[in-house]
């Protein structure tokens, strides 16, 4: 491998000749090796190509960057948020706290690529552009990557996980409405009880995810805000006046999302409540979303020796050795991701924690850890969606078979006959393995007619 001499205030190192990143990257690569090369999300260095392209227009319109270093600049960004430079971001999530090495990953890589745009050899004659001077002009990594981590942030939950969240409650809906005549047996504490419609047990699961999309939604504004401007400690040191509105007017107009400015740098530095405030409405999601899945794959299960109440489609064989069978895969596939969700939020928690004196120093762990959840969820919303809740349909005769079965008919005679003597037909009944009518004849507490006239499970649903 042929290489180039890159020098940094530290000195000279050996960087590949083929790439387009500088020392400083370099650095980085070799002292954190430290699990999967580029783990670093590629949505993170999205956000940072929109912020510097920002920054080079800001900069421009105030006086201190040329039109000549500001298209430079923007041309390269383009290219990078268009996925043309990729494998040009080797740096892995477990490095320094502030993230200061994606950072200069993203400076020295715009500075080399506009060197090659301008038509010279990287490494060769008069620098183009300077990574620090120019490409990082009015900024710090110190405002820079929380600013790329709330515009990766919430472009991914506008774009995946809210879209994958409405089109999964809307299926739920619609089924609400679709099973609304189906009566079925209830349960509580996973034992039989008093009977509802299939359609209204649908409509407490799209009701979970609509409030968690509230919740969700309530949290997008604290996220758009942006502590580009605030440079090192949160007072805007180097910056010219104004930059702090003006960037983050070009960053909402290029990323065509509402982002304004942090009405304060310190907390947008020092702390990061913002990513805890929305990862928490996605933990609530999770939690959500495992409970829905959980019950769907119960009411699925069987198909002959199970509850069996519901249909759900057939994606692929369930088993090695078990001819025939077929598991509820999209349901374990959705609790699975609900797990890694909330094991991400307590993550997330801890980063925040880090908050000292005037810099946060866990920004890496905490973008990477909300862009795997916002990510998993959508996607897992679509799938469950997709092969799962679409195809759900009633097995009427097993769920009139249940119905027909439980026990916990009895209760509309509470009002009729009183508490003690519904418990004792309802006890006589399950001891003799008899109907409850016939154990309510029995023992003389009303007539066939009655129990026909009062026990009624259509009209036990509460409409």
């Amino acid at each position: 491998m042929s290489y180039r001499i890159e020098k940094d205030t530290m000195g000279e190192v050996k960087v590949p000749a083929d790439k387009l990143w500088g020392a400083q990257t370099e650095r980085s690569r070799n002292n954190f090796k430290i699990g999967r090369s580029g783990s670093m999300p590629l949505e993170i260095i999205y956000g940072f190509a929109y912020l510097k392209k920002a920054a080079a227009y800001a900069n421009c319109d105030l006086g201190v960057l040329s039109e000549g270093k500001r298209d430079l600049i923007a041309q390269v960004c383009d290219e990078i948020i268009a996925g043309a430079h990729d494998d040009q971001f080797p740096l892995v999530i477990w490095q320094t706290g502030s993230g200061t090495q994606s950072n200069m990953n993203v400076n020295e890589v715009i500075a080399n690529r506009a060197h090659q745009l301008a038509g010279h050899i990287i490494g060769e004659g008069e620098k183009t552009l300077l990574p620090n001077d120019d490409v990082n002009k009015s900024q710090s990594s110190n405002d820079t990557f929380p600013t790329a981590m709330h515009i990766s942030g919430l472009k991914k939950i506008m774009e995946v996980t809210l879209p994958g969240l409405t089109q999964l409650q809307q299926t739920l809906n619609q089924h609400a409405k679709d099973f609304d005549a189906v009566v079925k047996i209830g349960r509580t504490h996973l034992m039989d009880a008093t009977p509802l419609t299939l359609g209204q047990e649908f409509s407490g699961y799209a009701s979970q995810i609509a409030h968690g999309i509230k919740a969700l939604n309530h949290t997008l504004p604290h996220l758009t805000e942006l502590a580009l401007g605030g440079t090192a400690v949160g007072t805007g040191i180097n910056t010219p006046k104004g930059y702090d509105l003006k960037v983050a007017s070009y960053i909402a107009e290029f990323t065509h999302l509402p982002f304004i400015t942090a009405h304060n740098k310190f907390e947008a530095l020092a702390a990061h409540d913002a990513i805890v405030e929305t990862h928490g409405a996605l933990k609530q999601l999770a939690v959500s979303l495992n409970k829905i899945a959980n019950d769907i794959r119960l009411l699925a299960s069987g198909p002959r020796s199970g509850i069996g109440e519901i249909n759900i489609p057939a994606n692929e064989p369930g088993s090695s050795i078990m001819p025939g069978k077929v598991n509820p895969t999209q349901c374990e596939a959705l609790t699975m991701v609900c797990a890694q969700v909330i094991g991400n939020d307590m993550a997330i928690a801890v980063g925040g924690l880090q908050g000292h004196f005037e810099l946060n120093v866990f920004k890496p762990l905490m973008a990477a850890n909300l862009l795997s959840s916002a990510t998993l969820l959508g996607d897992a919303c679509v799938s469950f969606d997709e092969h799962c809740a679409q195809g759900i349909t009633p097995n009427h005769d097993v769920i009139e078979k249940q119905l027909n079965n439980s026990l916990m008919l009895v209760t509309a005679l509470n009002t009729k006959i009183g508490y003690y003597k519904a418990a004792e037909i309802a006890n006589t009944a399950h001891a003799n393995g008899t109907t409850l009518k016939e154990a309510a004849v029995q023992l003389g507490h009303l007539t066939a007619e009655e129990f026909d006239l009062w026990v009624r499970p259509e009209e036990m649903v509460g409409k």
